[in-house]
């Protein structure tokens, strides 16, 4: 894995129709949008931010997460008609050893059933196995997710089991989740 490349400088990957990139502070209004909603909310830790002044402090904690080589979100943005920021990806739970990343993302949900988010996990693993060589890339999903499980099953992720009451979630308490995997040589085979 090139771990010191993964953290020199925020990753910018971009295609004609994405750009993945750092989250900036003049894109509050499009964050708070994406935070707020309940619906999203139903399957990522937490709950729905009820004011803006309640994620204004996430966007820096980003940047630290970041500087502390510890994890990376970044900005999914449409380029057309115009950039606007529509959802968040992440890379967590980077281990070295294994050479492993768990990744994640989020849509507004005026986004959903697209195409974005099955465009934005190709991007990210191409991005991880092509560039940062990592062996293997894996995503935790609620087994009520439907729409994040294809999602996955688009990008030739395979199933490997339910990991039943196996995490706390704020807001949620102990959940099942359903964990998904690629390997490099999966994705070497497609």
């Amino acid at each position: 894995m090139e771990f010191e490349m993964l953290f020199k400088t925020y990753p910018m990957i971009k295609t004609d129709d994405l750009i993945l990139k750092k989250i900036e502070g003049e894109d509050i209004h499009e964050f708070f949008e994406i935070h707020s909603s309940e619906r999203l909310y139903q399957y990522i830790p937490g709950k729905a931010k009820k004011n803006i002044q309640s994620v204004e402090n996430m966007i820096g904690h980003y940047e630290r997460d970041f500087n502390k080589k510890k994890m990376i979100f970044l900005g999914i943005y449409t380029r057309k008609p115009e950039q606007k920021l529509v959802g968040i990806a992440e890379i967590f739970n980077i281990d070295k050893k294994v050479n492993m990343v768990t990744i994640g993302y989020r849509l507004h949900e005026e986004y959903w059933g697209k195409g974005i988010a099955t465009n934005v996990v190709d991007l990210m693993i191409n991005y991880m196995f092509n560039t940062i060589k990592v062996n293997r890339i894996q995503a935790f999903v609620m087994p009520e997710n439907n729409k994040s499980k294809d999602v996955l099953k688009r990008n030739c992720f395979t199933y490997e089991g339910t990991i039943r009451q196996g995490e706390i979630w704020k807001d949620k308490g102990l959940i099942d989740l359903e964990l998904y995997s690629i390997l490099q040589k999966d994705y070497k085979e497609l």
